[in-house]
Parts: C-alpha cells; structure tokens; sequence
C-alpha cells in the first residue's frame, strides 16, 4: 500500500509500496501488454522491481512525465523486514515521452486503439541500488528480480564464480532506453539495457572487480481483426560474460468481447539459455527449448 497527496498535475508525493521504475515495464505499463505478465528475458534480467520509499511523479509540459523512487532494496517482494537495513540506498527516476500527447491505455504495448495517426514514445530508465546478500529474495518468490550473471548464477550465493569466495555487498547501475511507434493497429517498439555491477565486498577470491553486460529487445503486433485479434512478435538478446542468452516469441490474443482485459493469450516461446526464471513465469533458470501456453486474462 502507500499514500499519496497531490499538490498538482505536475507535483505528487507518496510513501510506501512502489515500481523502481528502471524500464518501460515498470512505469505503469502493467497490464496492458502483449503477454500475460511476463516479460523478454533482457528486460527480466536487467531490470529492478518493487521497492518500499518516498517517490514523487507528476506531468510536465510537452507530455512529458517524470518519477523519482527513493527505496530501501532493489527489489522487496519475498524479502522480510528484519533482512533489511534501515537505509535509503537505492535510486531509480524514469522519463517518458509521448509527443502526440496519448499512447494508448497507460502508454503499454500494442495498438488495440487503432490509431489513425502515427503517435510515438519514448523513455529513459535510471537506476542505482547498493545491495547486499542479506536482503535478496529467495529463489522461488514471486516477481523474484534478483543479481545474476548472465549464465543465470545469483551473485550472492556461495561460491558463484567457481573460486570458493563469496560477494557480501555489491553495486548495482543500469540504464534503460526505449522507444516505440503505433497506427493503424501496427505496434513496433524496441529496448536497450546496460547494467554495470561493482564495488565488491567480499569474502575469499573472487576473479572479477566488475560485471558489464547489455541486452536489447523488440516487439511487433498488429491487430489483424480490430477490437478483437491481435498477433505479436518478440525478439531479446543479452551480452554478458557469462554467456549470451537470448529468447523469441510468437503469440496471438483473442478478445472475445471487444474488452481490452478480458483476452485469451496464447504463444510459442523459445529459450536459449535462460538466465531468469521463477515459479509466476514460463521459463526456468538455465532453460533451453521450447514453451508453449495459453492464459486467460480477467482483469477487473
């Protein structure tokens, strides 16, 4: 929960339970997009999640909109309060762009509206979090985000890099960027990430001062019948130096009664060496082949 107060369009303050908001599926997007609460795996491994803090957001002119997150963990969800500390150490502000002052409900995926003229959007993901192995979230918590190296590893555990040594504490940076452009019910938008993880303190040897990897992604739909068949494709890729993961889908949702939420989503995903994986998504950590699923969605 939180509690927010408005002093204007363009000034809000809260407290509580909120989005990092590191990229494009963090900014409120949810749950207006192609696939039923899952994303492509460059933007699950990169991204943040969940935080408790202080944020502020508003509207400013030109459409464009700002949110700044001051939080107490990159990620909070499965993680109990006596396994975190008592500071402010993580940051994550976001800007989105949308010139032709609306991109469809909440600014999400796909162009169910059928716009008649081109609109187009564009945002920026920012975010800084000092972690510690202490205050990570287990392994089969649901909307687990944690550190990983790019072969699926989780940085904090015991002996992750072969050498008998632990990290105790590490950096996390990342940057977003994403754009994207609808009409005629034809939705093309892309990403790009990259996440540098540093400033070690650790236990023992270990072989690396630093993790540089960098990943992007691409989705393209059309509305083949409006209101009510939408077809999707997606694409992402990671460079880690821990392996080159990367996963493709194919997907159809069918709107049985012209309502954005209430859909049947099924689709073909492929997996090259999953680097993310917990027990609300498709895919395991380290999986190879294929998934196949359907979902009915009801939101209401």
């Amino acid at each position: 929960g939180g509690l927010d107060y408005s002093f204007s369009q363009q000034l809000n303050v809260g407290a509580g339970v909120t989005q990092n908001p590191g990229t494009r599926s963090l900014r409120g997007t949810f749950p207006f997009w192609h696939r039923v609460d899952t994303r492509l795996i460059a933007d699950e491994y990169h991204r943040p999640s969940y935080t408790t803090g202080l944020y502020v957001y508003g509207n400013l002119e030109s459409n464009l909109q700002y949110k700044v997150v001051l939080g107490n963990n990159l990620s909070q969800l499965g993680v109990n309060a006596v396994q975190l500390d008592a500071e402010f150490n993580t940051f994550s502000a976001s800007l989105n762009w949308s010139p032709q002052g609306e991109y469809g409900a909440r600014g999400g995926w796909g162009d169910f509206e059928e716009h008649e003229e081109l609109v187009t959007n564009f945002g920026l993901g920012l975010t800084h979090s000092r972690e510690d192995r202490q205050s990570q979230p287990g392994e089969s918590t649901i909307e687990n985000s944690q550190i990983r190296l790019s072969d699926g590893t989780r940085l904090f555990e015991d002996d992750a890099f072969g050498t008998g040594g632990r990290v105790n504490k590490a950096t996390y940076k990342m940057l977003s960027l994403d754009a994207g452009v609808k009409r005629h019910g034809f939705d093309v938008s892309g990403a790009y990430y990259v996440r540098v993880v540093d400033d070690f303190e650790t236990e023992g040897f270990i072989p690396v001062d630093s993790l540089h990897d960098w990943g992007w992604q691409v989705q393209v739909s059309k509305m083949v019948v409006p209101k009510k068949l939408q077809v999707y494709l997606g694409y992402s890729k990671i460079f880690g130096e821990y392996g080159n993961p990367h996963d493709q889908v194919a997907g159809i949702n069918w709107y049985p009664f012209e309502e954005r939420l209430l859909r049947l989503n099924t689709e073909l995903m492929y997996l090259k060496n999953s680097p993310v994986g917990y027990p609300s998504v498709p895919m395991l950590v380290g999986g190879n082949g294929t998934v196949f699923m359907t979902s009915l969605e009801m939101v209401f």
